[in-house]
Formats: structure tokens, C-alpha cells, sequence
């Protein structure tokens, strides 16, 4: 698959979760955003591994995303892609903005966070910013 920037969104209820080396968070209800980028040899094909944990719900954690992807109380309910080669996921996550789960999903990088919050379902806030970033936004709706 082509590499690429991607955002994955999730439905939840108010939630406490361990989440690996960031301990005990707390997740308000409402809609998570997950900014990734998918840059190496399988590209865009990272997503059809989140896809399918969340569909099964099956697997050991190996990112921070992952402890939502095997949590029942998150839902991944659409994801959006854009594919290209360049670093854009933290850019992207400057430009969406907003409320967010501290150091969530950047721990390789200088973001404050990759993981964002809103209280609506904000797909059409996200694909404007997949544009505003140079990105051609691809809506896929469910896992």
C-alpha cells in the first residue's frame, strides 16, 4: 500500500484506561482523534492492523492507540487517510487542534499530543484539515 497520513476516529464512553508508560488516563465521552502516519514499507496498511483489533479486539499493545483499539468502550467509527510521503501527522494534529490526551501518541516526536478530543462527531473538521495540510482526505466510514 502507499505510505501515507492518517486519522483515526473514535465514538466512547467516559473511560479510565491504563495506557502503557503514560499510567491511568481519563477519557471524557465523546470522540477521540488519533493522528498517525503509516511512512514505512507497508504503508497505509498500518490501518488494516488497527482496523483489525478493533474489529477483534484480540492482541497484545504495542502502541498507545492500541489500548483503544482492544478497549469495548471505543469505537472506531471512521477513519481518514490521505496518502504522500512527507511527515505531516504532527502538522495535521497542530491544524485540527483542540482538547487533547497529553503525550498521547507522541512519544517520538516534540507534539504535545496525537490524540485529540471533541465532543461532536468531527469528520468534516478533519477532512478540511487533511486539505489544509496538502492531503487529498479519504473517508472511510467503520472498521
Amino acid at each position: 500500500m502507499e505510505p501515507g497520513t492518517y486519522c483515526l476516529v473514535f465514538s466512547n464512553r467516559a473511560r479510565t484506561l491504563s495506557v502503557g508508560a503514560l499510567g491511568t488516563v481519563s477519557f471524557r465521552a465523546g470522540y477521540h482523534l488519533y493522528i498517525g502516519s503509516a511512512l514505512g514499507p507497508g504503508g497505509l496498511a498500518r490501518v488494516e492492523r488497527h482496523l483489525r483489533l478493533a474489529r477483534t479486539r484480540i492482541g497484545v499493545p504495542r502502541w498507545h492507540v492500541d489500548h483503544l483499539l482492544l478497549d469495548p468502550g471505543f469505537r472506531v467509527v471512521a477513519v481518514v487517510t490521505g496518502t504522500g510521503t512527507g511527515r505531516l501527522e504532527c502538522r495535521l494534529a497542530r491544524t485540527i487542534g483542540g482538547e487533547s490526551i497529553p503525550r498521547f501518541g507522541a512519544s517520538d516526536c516534540r507534539c504535545g499530543s496525537h490524540l485529540l478530543y471533541r465532543r461532536r462527531n468531527p469528520e468534516p473538521e478533519i477532512a478540511a484539515a487533511f486539505a489544509t495540510v496538502g492531503l487529498v482526505p479519504s473517508i472511510r466510514r467503520g472498521p
